[in-house]
């Protein structure tokens, strides 16, 4: 055959393959037989924290509904960046999700190279729940209110010490953020994590510290801390005599933590749809609720958009909040 006849061919073999490949790969990506096999949920926090215990709840509860058993994996490490790397970089098949959580998107401004984009690199499918921060004291402190607190640190300048899970941690950032509204300076001591920070209050090596609720809530339901404040736009209903910092007399502090659901980006529309689905009916499940809202969580399922949206919030903030302590990215 001709030369010039077998490379017009072959020209038009690879055009018409080109013309083919983006119609057929979604079909194939979202084959309705999905799942066929078990999912892997990454989970960027320790075992046995109030992530971990809600993950692991909705993981039983969302198994029977898919079909396939959803199996948790911890890859802390990194304030996140480790598990959310993995997942932002793992096939777009359906098969890997990440409890995503509000220090995910504010990494974004934390550090000056996560290795994932919180926004492009996920398709976030649904906010499962929202936490309290607490603002905290250890009892011996004779601290009764954050009016007493505010008192004691503008007689002692700089002199009052506060704990955080590290240096740019949403613990670290929600404290200068207090500070600053209060008009009042502290001492940030950096922990590794929020348990950690947790046990420094309780050991009373530091005065006060802003953990999510559910770290600090049974050490303050068993007396052994005390709540002086929610950081949040209204009280909660484990902890009702517990006033809001804007009722304390701190406006303009409004902090909340939340997590939720997201696949790599990629994943196309028919899973994610599944998912959703799947979750929205788990989530509404008595025993799962009972679960959740007795580490203090609040159940707040969400729609794919307003659940990015939370994100792209959560970033602005977090770049206000790093200005006003005058931090710069790690």
């Amino acid at each position: 055959m001709n030369p010039d006849c077998i490379a017009s061919r072959r020209l038009l073999c690879q055009a018409l393959a080109a013309s083919l490949l983006p119609a057929a790969w979604p079909a194939l990506a979202a084959d309705s037989d999905w799942p066929s096999r078990p999912i892997k949920w990454v989970l960027p926090y320790l075992a046995g924290t109030g992530p971990d215990i809600t993950a692991r709840t909705l993981a039983e509860a969302v198994s029977p509904l898919l079909g396939q058993p959803v199996v948790i994996e911890n890859r802390a490490g990194a304030a996140g960046n480790i598990g959310a790397r993995m997942v932002a970089h793992a096939p777009a098949d359906g098969y890997t999700w990440i409890y995503s959580a509000a220090p995910m998107a504010a990494n974004m401004r934390m550090y000056a190279n996560p290795g994932y984009d919180a926004v492009k690199d996920f398709r976030h499918i649904m906010r499962l729940t929202t936490s309290d921060i607490l603002l905290i004291v250890h009892p011996s402190s004779g601290i009764q209110s954050v009016r007493e607190l505010v008192e004691r640190a503008r007689a002692n300048p700089g002199k009052l010490d506060y704990a955080s899970g590290g240096v740019g941690t949403p613990s670290h950032l929600g404290v200068e953020l207090f500070l600053s509204a209060a008009g009042v300076q502290a001492t940030h001591v950096p922990y590794k994590g929020a348990s950690e920070m947790v046990n420094a209050v309780l050991g009373k090596q530091v005065f006060f510290a802003m953990p999510i609720f559910s770290v600090a809530f049974p050490h303050v339901q068993a007396g052994r801390l005390k709540a002086l404040a929610i950081a949040g736009n209204q009280r909660n209903a484990t902890l009702p005599d517990v006033p809001t910092l804007a009722e304390a007399g701190v406006p303009g502090v409004s902090l909340t933590s939340w997590g939720g659901i997201s696949v790599p980006a990629r994943t196309p529309d028919a899973i994610v749809s599944k998912i959703h689905a799947a979750f929205e009916q788990a989530i509404r499940q008595p025993a799962v609720r009972t679960v959740i809202e007795a580490s203090g969580g609040v159940v707040s399922p969400s729609s794919p958009q307003d659940y990015a949206k939370g994100f792209a919030q959560e970033i602005a903030l977090t770049e206000t909040m790093m200005k006003k302590a005058q931090l710069a990215p790690m």
